[in-house]
């Protein structure tokens, strides 16, 4: 069994914050911002949300296909994906372009502020999806917003079931196109946030959109998520953490337990808890790709 992950490869430029960016940001200047942080703690991960999904699935035990592009520096990362076991074939590399780069700042509130460069990203739709054998689920996480859109397509037309996962990519879309993602998956998964957007777009309540799919997960954080199958929510209390270092790739963690659960049948809750043991652990590490598969530590 195999889960097909469409979605952004990108290195992460991550720097820690020792303030609070409300003590720093003036509600009644923000129509001329200008301001500067100290960042003494900075570190460059391996991240974009087809890596972080895709490694959490490996260590679950998952047989991750992480479908991307990556620019004239990426060879670091194929040979990462390569050493993780994590298969590669569909992954291209461009050399007329960098890979996708995040800035993350964190402050001391897990609050953060992120600048994105494309990059490779931008060209994702350059791979296409085919039917292949043994891919049992898919997801089309955030990546570039015509890839996106042929993946979903594509992906149906070949009858893999996936997640749509919009994540910060959802802005791009108007209500149009998001009610489309909907009626070619099979389950949405989004953050609080996220969900509030969506149903403003499409115009379709939680319920609404549930009924539509095999399940709608939105994930809360801290306090844990909720599932919701044919207009009925169920809330699933969060894992404690042994420690909150980087919320960086916690909902990617979650949603590589997530496909691990429907790669083998489980039944919606079950998937869901399992993200949110895995989301915990991760937040106990720094950077999105760097935590073991150690629950007696979570």
């Amino acid at each position: 069994m195999a889960a097909l992950i469409c979605g952004s490869l990108a290195f992460d430029t991550i720097m820690g914050f020792e303030g609070r960016f409300a003590d720093q940001i003036l509600p009644q200047q923000l129509h001329i911002l200008n301001v500067s942080f100290l960042v003494p703690g900075l570190r460059r991960d391996f991240g974009g949300c087809a890596g972080n999904i895709a490694y959490a699935l490996k260590l679950l035990g998952g047989d991750p296909r992480p479908m991307a592009t990556l620019g004239s520096d990426g060879e670091a990362y194929l040979e990462r994906l390569r050493t993780l076991g994590i298969r590669t074939d569909a992954v291209q590399l461009l050399s007329e372009v960098y890979t996708a780069q995040a800035m993350i700042m964190t402050d001391r509130d897990n609050n953060q502020i992120t600048a994105f460069h494309p990059g490779a990203m931008a060209l994702a739709h350059r791979n296409r999806v085919v039917a292949e054998d043994g891919v049992r689920v898919g997801i089309i996480a955030p990546d570039g917003r015509e890839a996106m859109l042929e993946h979903a397509e594509q992906m149906a037309a070949a009858g893999i079931p996936f997640v749509f996962d919009p994540g910060q990519g959802l802005p791009m879309f108007d209500g149009d196109a998001l009610r489309r993602f909907v009626g070619l998956a099979s389950w949405v998964a989004v953050n609080d946030y996220e969900g509030q957007m969506l149903c403003e777009r499409t115009g379709w309540s939680k319920a609404q959109i549930s009924r539509q799919v095999r399940g709608l997960f939105v994930t809360l954080g801290a306090q844990g998520c909720e599932v919701w199958e044919q207009g009925q929510s169920q809330a699933l209390a969060a894992a404690k953490p042994r420690e909150v270092r980087d919320p960086t790739g916690c909902g990617d963690a979650w949603r590589g337990a997530l496909l691990y659960g429907l790669e083998r049948g489980w039944p919606l809750a079950r998937c869901a808890e399992l993200g949110n043991r895995l989301g915990a652990l991760k937040v106990a590490h720094e950077g999105p790709q760097n935590y073991t598969l150690d629950f007696s530590v979570a």
